[in-house]
This record gives structure tokens, C-alpha cells and sequence, in this order.
């Protein structure tokens, strides 16, 4: 397998290629982007949860590209249910933990199967691109007009190197006359409209807004978000909601990236990442609260005994190729 591009200049911490994952724990806190991109530690559940979402996603690009082959309906899940199959037939995970117990071979076959009976009469049609394919798991690369401050001090003749943003579209569809982006969610906890609210403003939505903008030259009208809440007992329960995206919001979406690539760049360049002391608590909880409890002399104790180190091309580097190339 080719090595996957690294998303820093050589010989630096500065990333220059971006996704939504490393956005908005940079904006979240310093130190929490340290451990987790810098330096590669993760939770024993996150792989659970990668997983489980990555099935979750091929599967529902699997049916969306038969449907748009025009097979029927049972035939398409039939299709796409033998292949989620195979690809789980051995996959184990430690079901004691929470994350197991919610997400395992059975639990991801059942929501896939919940999804598109839910979903059977969906009146958002897959978007058609010009090359006749539909507009699924669509990945995106694109450059803005600025990179790196400061960068060519440290690395002489990278001045010119841009700054990327980068990711996936889980699909891009028609409804009601307007293009959306459409993202696939799952969640253990309740769907209401708490959870749907926390979409705008986000980070990630705004992204994916530009992205479908510029990857089809066409307005986009915003995401829409299908929500799946993952429950013991079935069927799952499902809700759809809608963040908007006007012109001005994704104009001041970029103009305060360029201020916090700066910060990003600030920290890269001094190696130091400062906790932000408020969003300890944020989000559920950060996972590294206990770790920056500690005295930082005992932190990487800590870090060792709590956490594992990761691959990043798999969990966070945004050249990564989720068909398993770079």
C-alpha cells in the first residue's frame, strides 16, 4: 500500500492540509489537538466508533449508487446488505464497554437495514454529475488563497505552499428544487431538536457547504442532516434536519479561518499548545479532563496508561483514502 501524503510541511508541526476533524479541535482546544493529532493518542473505544461509521457510510453509498443504476429497492438492499456482510463476517469488538455493546456486526447490519426501509419513499433524489455518476461519497481537495505565515524561515522554499481543505461528502442531493449536501449521523443518545440545533453554527457543516459549492460550481442550499440514534431495542429511530448556509455566513466562515490557521500556525511553530480551561467540561466531557488534571510532569503516565497511539493516516489524516489507498 502507498504511504498516505503527510498534512504537514517537512520537518514541521504546521499542518497545511486540513479537514473538519483537525478544525474543530483546534478551535476547541490547543492541547486537545496536540494529543490527538500531534501526537496520536486515542481512546480504546475510537476505533469502535470509526468502524462502525465507515460501515455505516459504504453501505449507504453501496445502495445510493444501485438506486441510481436504476435497480429496484429490494434488490438494491439485498446487494448491499451481503456486502456489509462480508465485510463485518469477523469483525469483533469488546461488548462489555458501552461503545460495543451499541456498535458491533449485528447492531450496524440492523440500522442499515432500519435506514433504507425508513428512507424507502425519499423524496431527496441523488444529484447526477456530469460524468453520469452520482454524486456520492464525493471527496474533496481544494486550496485558498493563503498558506503558512512564517513558514519559509523554518522551511526555506515552502513559502507558496497554500493551505488545503480537504474531506468527504457523504452524498449531494435534489430536494425540493435546491442541492444539499447530505450527512449521515449516528448517535447513542436522543435525536431531537437539541441535537439538530447543535448543526448551526458548526464547523463542519460550513465546511461541507463550501465544498459542495465549489466541487459542482452551484449553490448549495446547506446540509441535510439524517440522524440515526442506535438503540438496543429496534428499529432505531431516525430524524432529519436542515443547517442553511447563506453566501455572507460561508464569506465569514473563511474569514475567520484565516484567523485561526494563524493561531494553528502560532502553536506549531513555538510547540507549545495551551488547554483552553473552559471546554474541559464541553461536549460531554473532553477525554483528556483527567490527563490535564494531573500535574504535567506525571502527564505521559497518564497518556500511556489511559489511551493508545494510533496510525494517523487512518483516524485523521485528511489525504487519507477511505477506500484504503492514499
Amino acid at each position: 500500500m502507498t504511504e498516505t501524503q503527510s498534512p504537514f510541511l517537512p520537518g514541521t508541526k504546521i499542518q497545511y492540509a486540513w479537514s473538519s476533524i483537525g478544525l474543530e479541535l483546534i478551535k476547541t482546544c490547543a492541547r486537545k489537538y496536540q494529543y490527538t493529532i500531534i501526537d496520536g493518542w486515542a481512546t480504546r473505544n475510537d476505533s469502535i466508533h470509526l468502524r462502525f461509521g465507515l460501515e455505516y457510510h459504504q453501505a449507504l453509498q453501496d445502495y445510493a449508487i444501485s438506486r441510481a443504476k436504476d435497480i429496484p429497492h429490494e434488490d438494491a438492499i439485498h446487494d448491499t446488505i451481503r456486502a456489509l456482510h462480508s465485510r463485518v463476517y469477523a469483525w469483533e469488538v469488546d461488548r462489555t464497554s458501552r461503545a460495543g455493546k451499541y456498535k458491533n456486526r449485528e447492531s450496524i447490519v440492523g440500522l442499515v437495514i432500519d435506514y433504507l426501509d425508513h428512507f424507502a419513499d425519499d423524496p431527496a433524489s441523488t444529484f447526477i454529475l456530469d460524468t453520469g455518476e452520482p454524486a456520492v461519497e464525493l471527496s474533496f481537495r481544494f486550496e485558498l488563497d493563503w498558506g503558512p505565515q512564517y513558514v519559509d524561515q523554518f522551511v526555506p522554499g515552502t513559502a507558496q505552499q497554500p493551505y488545503l481543505l480537504c474531506g468527504h461528502l457523504d452524498r449531494v442531493v435534489n430536494y425540493l428544487d435546491d442541492l444539499y449536501v447530505m450527512d449521515r449521523k449516528t448517535s447513542i443518545s436522543t435525536i431531537g431538536s437539541y441535537y439538530m440545533d447543535q448543526w448551526t453554527p458548526s464547523n463542519q457543516m460550513s465546511l461541507y457547504s463550501l465544498a459542495g459549492k465549489i466541487m459542482l460550481n452551484s449553490p448549495i442550499k446547506g446540509v441535510i442532516i439524517d440522524a440515526a440514534q442506535v438503540l438496543l431495542d429496534k428499529p432505531n429511530a431516525f430524524a432529519r434536519g436542515f443547517a442553511y448556509r447563506s453566501e455572507t455566513q460561508l464569506t465569514e466562515w473563511l474569514d475567520d479561518l484565516r484567523y485561526w490557521l494563524a493561531q494553528a500556525e502560532t502553536y506549531a511553530t513555538n510547540n507549545y499548545w495551551p488547554q483552553n480551561d473552559t471546554a474541559c467540561t464541553k461536549y460531554g466531557g473532553c477525554v483528556f479532563k483527567e490527563v490535564c488534571s494531573a500535574a504535567p510532569q506525571v502527564r505521559d503516565s497518564y497518556l500511556a496508561a489511559q489511551f493508545d497511539k494510533t496510525d494517523l493516516n487512518q483516524a485523521w489524516n485528511p489525504f487519507y483514502d477511505r477506500s484504503g489507498g492514499a
